[in-house]
C-alpha cells in the first residue's frame, strides 16, 4: 500500500486511502474525496466505513492489545528504528503526497517527514528505558518484612486522532509512543489527510510492525464521537481545536485523556533584542505551513523603541518569501487548507484595518492561497488578537514595560508556547515563571519544538504532555507487585 500511494503521488494520478481493519486493506464504505487546495482537483479517495467494519475495527484492536503487550520492548523497538529508516528513504515521495494533499511546500513536506523519522527512532529509545521500581516499604514498621515493585503496563487500546496541519509527525507521536508502550492504536485520519495517513499506517507495518498493532478509519467528527465512547478504548490522544476536545472529553466519559488544543502564540522583542535576527525568525516561523500552526508565530509584542524597526524590517523578510506551487523546492508559502480556512482569515484581516490597524503588507487571497500578511497596531480586542487565526497573518502589537506586557500575553484564553527575545536573565526567568504557557523559547519564536521535549499547553490549549516519554507514561499504568513475608531488606 505504501508504494501505491507514492507511485500515484509520483505520477500525479488519484491517490487512494483505504481503511486498515484486522490487517487488510478494506475500500468498503461510502466513499469521499479529498480536493488539493492548491491543485483544485481530485487527489485522493478515501472510504468511511460501514458499521461493520467500525465494528471489526475494535473487535482487532481488543484482540491484537494481548499480542503487542507480548512483544518485548526490544523488538518493538526495533520494529520503530526499521520505521524510522523507512521514513529517511522515503523522504521526498512523502513529502509529495503531503504537498498533493494539503498544499504545504515540499521543503516545509520534507521538514515535517524528517521528524517523523527522529520520532519513531526517539520512541524506539523511550521503549528500550520502559521499566518499574523496588519501592522503599521497609522504610516504616508496617512493610518491614514484605517486598513491592512496580512496572509500566500498557492500558491495551489507544485512539489517535490526528489534524491536518502536521498529520504525519503528529500520528507518529501518538502511534509510535503508544505501540512503544506496548498497546494496539485506533487511528482516526483528519478528512484533510487520509492518503498521509494511510502512507505512515502502511510504512510502519512494512517496517515490521505488526498488523494487530494499528487500526485506521477515515471519517468525521460522527465517527470520532463514536470511537471516543467505545469501551474498549482506554486512552485518547487528541490534537485539534478546543471545541473539538471538549466534544472528544464529553464523548470520551471516565477515560484517560491526553488533549493538546489550541493556540494563539505571542512572541515578545524587547528593547534588548537583536531586532534584525528577531524579524527574521518570526517571518520564517510566522508563515510556515500557512501559519497553520497551534504554536505560529501570531502576536508579537515589540517594545515600542524598536516597534517601527521590526516592522520595517519584517515587511522586507515577507516580501522575500516566494508563495507559488508546494510541488516546487523554492515555494515558501503553498495554500492553506482549503478555500473556506483562508477566507475567514482574509475576513478577520479586513474587519482589523477597518477598525484602525495598518496592513504593513499581503492580505490577497486567491482561492486557498493567503499571501503573508502583517498587520500593524490592531485593537487590543480584535478577533486577530483574541482568537486563533491559524493562518498566514502575524499581528505586531507594542508595549512600554515588560510587566504589561506579560499580562498581555496571558489575556488569551490559550497557553501553549511563548517567545521571548531579550539578552537579560531576569526578563528570561520572570516570563518562565509568569507566562501562562506550557514553554517558553528564549531568543527564539514561539514556533520551536524539539520532539524529545515536552510539548503541551495549559488553560484551552489542553493538558498532558507530547513527547514520547511523557506519552509512554499516560499510555501506560502503574502495577505494583506486593509479595508478603518476603523481603530484600533487612528486618531487625
Amino acid at each position: 500500500m505504501l508504494d501505491d500511494i507514492l507511485d500515484a503521488a509520483g505520477r500525479g494520478q488519484l491517490m487512494e486511502a483505504p481503511s486498515f481493519i484486522a490487517g487488510r486493506w478494506s475500500r468498503a464504505g461510502e466513499p469521499f474525496e479529498r480536493v488539493g487546495p492548491w491543485l483544485r482537483e481530485t487527489v485522493t479517495r478515501a472510504w468511511t466505513p460501514t458499521d461493520e467494519e467500525i465494528d471489526a475495527a475494535l473487535a482487532a484492536t481488543t484482540s491484537g492489545a494481548a499480542r503487542v503487550a507480548a512483544m518485548s520492548p526490544a523488538h518493538r523497538a526495533e520494529a520503530l528504528e526499521s520505521a524510522s529508516r523507512l521514513a529517511h528513504h522515503h523522504r521526498d515521495r512523502l513529502a509529495h503526497v503531503i504537498a498533493r494533499e494539503l498544499g504545504k511546500p515540499i521543503s516545509d513536506g520534507g521538514k515535517e517527514v524528517d521528524r517523523v523519522a527522529d520520532t519513531f527512532a526517539i520512541c524506539a529509545h523511550e521503549a528500550r528505558q520502559i521499566g518499574g521500581d523496588v519501592l522503599p516499604v521497609a522504610g516504616w514498621q508496617v512493610g518491614v518484612g514484605n517486598l513491592a515493585m512496580t512496572f509500566r503496563a500498557p492500558l491495551g487500546v489507544a485512539l489517535a486522532i490526528t489534524p491536518f496541519n502536521a498529520p504525519a509527525n503528529l500520528l507518529a507521536h501518538k502511534l509510535g509512543a503508544s505501540f512503544a508502550a506496548g498497546n494496539t492504536t485506533l487511528v482516526k485520519s483528519p478528512p484533510q489527510a487520509p492518503a498521509v495517513t494511510a502512507a505512515i499506517v502502511a510504512l510502519l507495518v512494512e517496517a515490521g510492525v505488526p498488523a494487530e498493532a494499528v487500526q485506521l478509519l477515515h471519517g468525521g467528527g460522527d465517527l470520532g464521537a463514536r470511537l471516543c465512547a467505545a469501551p474498549e478504548v482506554a486512552v485518547i490522544s487528541f490534537t485539534g481545536s478546543a471545541e473539538t476536545g471538549a466534544a472528544v472529553a464529553r464523548a470520551a466519559g471516565a477515560k484517560r485523556l491526553v488533549l493538546e488544543l489550541g493556540g494563539n502564540a505571542a512572541t515578545i522583542v524587547c528593547d534588548d533584542a537583536d531586532v534584525a535576527r528577531a524579524a527574521r525568525i518570526c517571518t520564517r516561523t510566522g508563515y510556515s505551513n500557512s501559519g497553520q500552526s497551534c504554536i505560529s508565530v501570531q502576536r508579537v509584542y515589540v517594545h515600542s523603541s524598536v516597534f517601527d524597526e521590526f516592522v520595517d524590517l519584517m515587511g522586507k523578510e515577507v516580501a522575500q518569501l516566494t508563495v507559488g506551487d508546494p510541488s516546487k523546492p523554492g515555494t515558501d508559502i503553498g495554500s492553506m487548507v482549503d478555500d473556506q480556512a483562508a477566507s475567514r482569515v482574509e475576513a478577520w484581516i479586513n474587519a482589523a484595518v477597518r477598525d484602525g490597524a495598518r496592513l504593513v503588507c499581503g492580505g490577497d487571497r486567491d482561492g486557498a492561497t493567503l499571501t503573508p500578511t502583517v498587520v500593524a497596531d490592531p485593537s487590543p480586542d480584535a478577533t486577530l488578537v483574541t482568537n486563533e487565526a491559524f493562518g498566514a497573518v502575524v499581528v505586531v502589537l507594542r508595549f512600554e514595560a515588560f510587566d504589561d506586557v506579560i499580562e498581555q500575553c496571558n489575556r488569551s484564553r490559550y497557553g501553549l508556547q511563548a517567545g521571548l527575545f531579550t539578552q537579560r536573565l531576569d526578563r528570561m526567568t520572570q516570563a518562565w515563571r509568569d507566562l501562562q504557557v506550557g514553554a517558553v523559547v528564549v531568543n527564539g519564536s514561539s514556533n520551536f519544538r524539539l520532539d524529545h521535549v515536552p510539548f503541551g499547553g495549559v488553560k484551552d490549549s489542553g493538558f498532558g504532555r507530547e513527547s514520547p516519554a511523557h506519552m509512554i507514561e499516560d499510555y501506560t499504568s502503574v502495577k505494583t507487585l506486593l509479595v508478603r513475608d518476603m523481603t530484600i531488606w533487612g528486618e531487625e
